[in-house]
């Protein structure tokens, strides 16, 4: 089985369960603009504008290692919070069943 499920909540506090494929090598980021959610992602995926951040709900044990640039972009941040990352430097996996993320407030 290569889909998961994932719970996504938008800016106006609505939630989703989104089922998403793990075997097309998308990233969470690539997934939430394919499902229309408002994700800016300005740079295309390379970690250097923070427009696809997102606050992770539950889950985070799950997710890959940060990366040092993805830290140093999400220290760019005026609101960061402990569990924000990236949603270009998630690539989907079976390992991210259940994981929940609010897209994270843009000024």
């Amino acid at each position: 089985m290569s889909d998961i499920n994932i719970t996504v909540e938008d800016r106006e506090g609505n939630v989703a369960e989104l089922v998403a494929p793990t075997d097309m090598g998308l990233s969470l980021m690539e997934f939430l603009k394919a499902s229309e959610y408002d994700v800016l992602a300005t740079c295309g995926g390379m970690a250097l504008c923070a427009t696809c951040s997102v606050d992770v709900l539950e889950g985070e044990e799950k997710l890959n290692e940060m990366s040092d640039d993805e830290y140093a972009m999400l220290d760019t941040l005026p609101d960061l919070l402990p569990n924000t990352r990236l949603a270009c430097q998630l690539q989907l996996s079976p390992a991210m069943e259940g994981l929940k993320v609010r897209l994270h407030a843009m000024d």
